[in-house]
């Protein structure tokens, strides 16, 4: 597998980030067995957060019955919107900073990202309080997901101004297909399609690591969207709310259920996108690779510092993924998969 360097840890990583979602409940053996997996196969980078479920205690454990702490790099997120609203402050950040760092039983976080933003507010005080985290030891480094790139220059244009640590990663959605409708709660961030224009152009001149969910924009480029299958399911699927009612199944909930996932038929399944699924199959074929494999190449072939978080299934889709981070398109034949030219 590529790997990259992050000079803010000095430390060698994996071109692919395993998300950890899917640990969010079930058997903790099964899922350390998930985890031996990923680092088997050259995995060191770990998405995961305060609010997936058991995921982080799962992957506490398996760091401590494997003796790997410093083998690996755990980005884990916090600050996440609850009951009673936006939860982006001092009081709230210390919070869940302090039960990630008890359930993942360690005294630090190599990459902490406030999972979401509150515009309402402006960002010195946020940075400081990061800081304060920092100096103590009990993160290494910071960022934001979901943080739209404006927010996280002024972030940065604060830290500078005022001898600070600034933000150092970002995580925001990012795969080949256009947004046509918010997908999640208000609040999420894509840089994806047209109008992520501006934002891509200045992750590019950052190079700022961009640790991109949803990579495949939540199944749509999974191999198993097709016009066919939309129009025979469209009046049938689920809302996308009955998803988080707690009544879901694991295989809906990741996007495996019967139907076409509502989350992808929501936000993704316009003729825009069918346009370009259609060329990825084009390429697909002519370079013997999946569907899947073309669209995570297109956004690791793109000039910002990309690395596709992949909540995988098992050790083939795992495999896939590495395979495709190795995969090199041309300028035109990017251009191309995203409706900017009609020829290649």
């Amino acid at each position: 597998m590529k790997t990259k360097k992050l000079d803010f840890l000095n430390k060698e990583v994996s071109g692919v980030i395993l998300g950890t979602m899917t640990l969010f409940s079930g058997d903790v053996n099964e899922h350390m067995e998930h985890l031996d997996m990923a680092v088997e196969m050259g995995v060191n980078l770990l998405d995961t957060a305060i609010g997936y479920g058991g995921s982080e205690i799962s992957i506490g454990k398996w760091m401590k019955a494997r003796s790997n702490r410093k083998d690996v790099v755990v980005i884990t997120k916090g600050c996440h919107p609850g009951p009673n609203g936006k939860r982006v402050n001092a009081k709230d950040l210390a919070e869940d900073l302090n039960r990630s760092l008890e359930r993942l039983d360690t005294d630090y976080i190599d990459i902490y990202l406030l999972h979401r933003d509150d515009l309402d507010l402006p960002v010195g005080p946020i940075v400081e309080a990061l800081n304060e985290h920092f100096a103590a030891g009990r993160i290494k480094s910071f960022g934001g997901s979901n943080w739209t790139h404006k927010r996280i220059q002024e972030a940065n244009d604060y830290a500078k101004a005022h001898g600070l640590e600034p933000f150092r990663a970002s995580s925001p959605s990012y795969f080949l297909a256009e947004q046509a409708a918010e997908p999640w709660a208000p609040g999420t961030v894509t840089i994806s399609g047209p109008a992520g224009e501006a934002a891509r152009e200045w992750y590019a001149a950052n190079q700022m690591p961009v640790f991109a969910y949803s990579s495949l924009a939540r199944g749509f480029f999974s191999g198993m969207v097709t016009r066919e299958r939309w129009e025979a399911e469209k009046d049938r699927i689920m809302s996308p709310g009955v998803l988080f009612s707690g009544n879901a199944t694991k295989d809906q909930l990741t996007g495996r259920g019967e139907t076409i996932d509502p989350i992808c038929a929501k936000a993704y399944c316009v003729e825009p996108n069918f346009k370009r699924l259609d060329r990825v199959k084009i390429l697909a074929e002519e370079k013997g690779r999946t569907i899947a494999q073309i669209a995570l190449a297109f956004i690791v072939n793109s000039k910002m510092n990309v690395f596709p978080v992949s909540g995988v299934a098992n050790r083939a889709e795992l495999q896939s993924t590495i395979d495709a981070v190795n995969i090199e398109l041309t300028d035109k034949e990017l251009a191309w998969l995203d409706l900017k030219i009609d020829n290649r």
